[in-house]
């Protein structure tokens, strides 16, 4: 499956907020904006666990 690309607006605190825990966990910005995304779908049952390998870190 591949990517697909999007401009995204997003508020200056939540961006920095992003970004430290971005580096927090050694993932870029878009990896991170990724790996919330996948986490909030699959804990709304959204996509199963399966369509995406994302740690369970709870």
């Amino acid at each position: 499956m591949g990517k697909k690309k999007f401009v995204l607006r997003i508020d200056e605190d939540v961006m920095k907020a992003v970004e430290k825990w971005a580096a927090d966990e050694f993932r870029s910005v878009n990896g991170q904006l990724e790996w919330i995304v996948t986490r909030f779908l699959q804990q709304n049952k959204r996509i199963s666990k399966e369509d995406k390998n994302v740690k369970k870190e709870e």
